[in-house]
């Protein structure tokens, strides 16, 4: 059924805007009429998700997209107005006025009538692979395969909750580093560039041989002052540079080895994927899907080449009957804290539990271990900037010292 998005006046008078399904405009304007809201303009809207964007609205495309936050609220929603009694497309129906989203409120339209249609839930999730991941997808073919529906969709929130909620606690502790690092970075370009060079300029009328700190200050400024832009231009090539080689296999190959080889960052790296993965596989296993589908889901989650490798070869050597503990152990890429409690989930029965344990405890290393990093990084920021301020006063001090000894 065509979605169209409509321009209105409601009977106060007042703009109002949205969307609405119907067989054609006419059928549209009737409905809107019947509601008390007068249209003033309709159009068709195209199927967003699933319509390829030019390369040239890329940037604007990502403005547009779904956040993941809205799908949160709105599966949280959905499984109260299920729980509570609502048939799916009445619940669909409820929620799409009350999404802000205008892209999301497309999709759920659309998702609603694919449903109408006769199609499933999941089908009609899976048309938009840009807004619902293959986990929510799957764990919604799980829940209406066992009709617990409304349970699923409460454990998908909780899911995308905790996951948004450790992003959120990070990205807080990241922010006041980064952004110090920000403005350092301007200040010097901005003394380097604009400050040092008229006051160096005294020095250029002297007669006399300036110290090697003084001398290698005034060709720095100098070439910031008159060549500033081509900084922004090879940083900008090298970044694209980078962007391309790691859409190659075997470049985003070589990004991901390089991340679990850094120090720290690598620990932390592989700490985060198994958090990741443990979540996720104990949410596939508690919801009925069985271990190899589940690890075929999971490879795919955890952002990092080689330790979907790994889980792919583990998921192999399962379905020969091999233990998962003892499957991923091979790689050596797995924390052995991790194989060993999935190794005792195995034995007492417990894994999806087991697996839940594993995300928190790995879940709550990375906050800490991202708290310690940043409690480190600012005294080490002041004192780079510190010694990076103070070489320029003492560059420009020093001619001044030997100007005053020449005097005495």
């Amino acid at each position: 059924m065509p979605v169209y998005e409509y321009t209105a006046l409601d009977i106060k008078g007042k703009a109002t805007s949205g969307i609405i399904d119907a067989e054609s405009p006419l059928i549209a304007r009737q409905r809107l009429r019947a509601s008390k809201t007068f249209p003033v303009s309709i159009k068709e809207v195209s199927d967003i998700a699933t319509k390829k964007e030019p390369r040239s609205f890329l940037i604007f495309s990502y403005f547009k997209r779904v956040r993941p936050s809205e799908v949160t609220i709105m599966t949280r929603q959905l499984a109260t107005l299920v729980g509570a009694g609502f048939p799916l497309v009445s619940a669909l129906d409820s929620l799409i006025p009350q999404t802000r989203s205008q892209t999301f409120k497309k999709i759920l339209a659309k998702i609603k009538d694919s449903i109408v249609e006769g199609n499933s839930f999941a089908r009609s999730l899976s048309l938009y692979p840009g807004t619902f991941s293959s986990l929510y997808v799957n764990m919604v073919r799980a829940g209406e395969t066992s009709g617990a529906l409304e349970i699923v969709l409460e454990r998908l929130a909780d899911i995308t909750e905790k996951q948004q909620a450790l992003k959120h606690r990070i990205r807080s502790a990241l922010a006041y580093p980064v952004f110090m690092s920000l403005v350092g970075v301007i200040v010097l370009f901005l003394l380097l560039t604009f400050i040092v060079p008229s006051i160096t300029s005294i020095f250029t009328d002297m007669k006399q041989v300036l110290p090697a700190p003084t001398r290698f200050l005034i060709g720095i400024s100098g070439f910031f002052k008159t060549y500033w832009w081509i900084i922004f231009v090879v940083i900008g090539m090298i970044l694209l540079t980078l962007r391309g080689i790691k859409k190659t296999v075997k470049g985003h190959y070589f990004f991901d080895k390089t991340k679990l080889l850094l120090p720290r960052f690598g620990i932390l790296t592989k700490k985060l994927a198994v958090a990741r993965f443990a979540r996720t596989l104990g949410s596939l296993l508690e919801n009925g899907v069985s271990m190899l589908p589940a690890l075929g889901i999971v490879k795919n989650i955890v952002e990092n080449v080689l330790i979907a490798d790994v889980i792919e070869e583990a998921s192999q050597e399962v379905g020969k009957g091999q233990g998962l503990g003892s499957a991923l152990a091979e790689s050596k890429i797995f924390p052995d804290p991790s194989i060993q409690m999935i190794q005792v989930g195995e034995q007492s029965g417990e894994l999806e539990a087991m697996l839940n344990k594993i995300a928190d405890v790995f879940e709550n290393e990375v906050e800490t271990s991202v708290m310690s990093m940043t409690s480190l990084l600012e005294p080490v920021m002041i004192l780079v900037m510190g010694i990076i301020v103070g070489f320029i006063v003492l560059s420009i001090c020093l001619p001044i010292f030997e100007m005053n000894q020449l005097i005495k």
